[in-house]
């Protein structure tokens, strides 16, 4: 009877014992948790304080964006060790003469009956209009910089990668993933194209100290928060999976800012994405000039199916007095510039290969099924033409002739013909080609 009463006390001491490792256990990860989050907490708060500067105004845009006026010398790209003692340039010191189109590349000035009513085209004014300008100007001796807030750290896969493109891979495995284009009979492998899908047209076989066309502009769907879509230029130099590359464009990108609205960007690498270079001024290298355009902010009015389209030109061009890569919007209103002593192929050098079109980042490319339903371009295919596909106009190169000019040679390239598609169309051949790209999604019967 005693041995049985011990054996019960035995076995609700050994329960009570348990109870309290269970309550102490649990609370020893409440405590581990709760550690963790506050740690982030700080490290997202230390990374807004590195990525925002202090203005001397803040504007609240109608879409919810702030942009803060903040000092020209104080603006994240000094913080860069080649910047150190960087003198601002501001206003390119160069123009370059345009190169009198041949008779049969002649553009025609006023649309056919066929086309879609086109708005700022080379034949009116070129403007650039961005939402929050409604809402406030920057005062002389500033500029406007998008502020990044908690939400959108929160949003990030990686602090130390935040506002970054994912890096190129330093090997892979098929010819598909390498790009490659011929242009005048010659191969050109364009570098790896992990988790991307472009539809281009390419240049190569000069030497380029500039680059510019007219893009189209729209609004895209995206179906993934960690996907995005773009319209842009690239000027490229270096090897293909350690290539250097400044960029600008419109892009649809809602983990970085948010939303799924059509926004201005730039980016820049000198390692394929690896590990420098971000888009807009998330880190330091672009110097920004211009006191009324903010990176990184959207911009419209945008374009629609079968009705009205609007355009601007996007021109990046090396000032052959200072060696810096200029950036200029509409009719060559300068935005800023990369510094040329943040490169090593394009510091003395030009670029030696160009691109235009668009591009969609996802996981959900090449093989992978089912494929991703995010739009390029207008989200129609090149075959549409105008008003319904994406264009970019008026391409054109400047080599060391220092005229602007088309390309000599040009080639189309596209990773996924069913889903993505890309023509370089002229009515006539009394026209200037015009090129197309664009596609819609993984509906399309051909692209599951």
């Amino acid at each position: 009877m005693i041995s049985e009463k011990m054996g019960r006390r035995s076995i609700m001491l050994l329960l009570a014992m348990l109870g309290l490792i269970v309550i102490s256990g649990s609370e020893a990860v409440d405590v581990d948790v709760n550690a963790k989050a506050k740690k982030h907490f700080l490290e997202i708060g230390n990374k807004l304080k590195l990525l925002n500067r202090r203005g001397v105004k803040s504007i609240k845009s109608e879409d919810g964006d702030i942009v803060d006026c903040v000092d020209i010398y104080k603006q994240p790209a000094f913080d860069h060790p080649a910047l150190q003692n960087h003198k601002i340039q501001m206003r390119p010191s160069f123009q370059f003469a345009s190169q009198a189109p041949s008779p049969s590349l002649s553009p025609s000035p006023t649309p056919g009956p066929s086309r879609s009513p086109v708005q700022n085209d080379h034949y009116s004014s070129q403007l650039i209009s961005q939402y929050w300008q409604r809402s406030g100007s920057c005062p002389d001796g500033t500029i406007p910089i998008r502020r990044i807030r908690r939400r959108d750290l929160l949003r990030a896969a990686s602090l130390e990668r935040f506002g970054m493109k994912n890096p190129a891979p330093n090997s892979y495995p098929t010819n598909d993933d390498i790009g490659t284009v011929y242009i005048n009979k010659t191969r050109v492998d364009l570098g790896p194209q992990i988790n991307r899908s472009a539809a281009i047209l390419v240049t190569t076989g000069y030497s380029y100290i500039g680059a510019q066309g007219d893009i189209n502009i729209w609004n895209p769907k995206v179906e993934s928060p960690d996907e995005y879509t773009t319209a842009q230029i690239w000027l490229k130099n270096g090897p293909g999976n350690a290539f250097e590359s400044v960029e600008s464009g419109w892009m649809v990108n809602p983990k970085l800012y948010g939303d799924s609205a059509t926004r201005l960007f730039v980016y820049w690498t000198v390692d394929s994405y690896k590990s420098t270079g971000c888009f807009d001024l998330t880190c330091s290298g672009f110097v920004q000039t211009n006191t009324d355009i903010a990176l990184g902010m959207p911009l419209g009015p945008v374009s629609s199916e079968g009705g009205p389209q609007y355009q601007t030109t996007f021109s990046i061009k090396k000032d052959p007095n200072t060696g810096n890569w200029w950036l200029r919007l509409g009719q060559n209103v300068p935005v800023g510039y990369w510094p040329p002593s943040l490169f090593s192929y394009m510091k003395q050098g030009p670029a030696t290969l160009v691109e235009w079109g668009g591009e969609v980042y996802s996981s959900k490319v090449k093989k992978t099924r089912p494929h991703t339903a995010t739009a390029m371009g207008s989200g129609n295919f090149a075959s549409g033409l105008d008003g319904y596909a994406c264009y970019v106009k008026q391409v054109r190169i400047v080599d060391y002739s220092m005229q602007l000019k088309y390309p000599e040679w040009v080639g189309t390239f596209v990773d996924e013909a069913y889903c993505y598609s890309a023509q370089n169309y002229a009515q006539s051949l009394a026209q200037e080609p015009t090129f197309y790209f664009g596609g819609p999604d993984r509906y399309f019967m051909y692209c599951p």
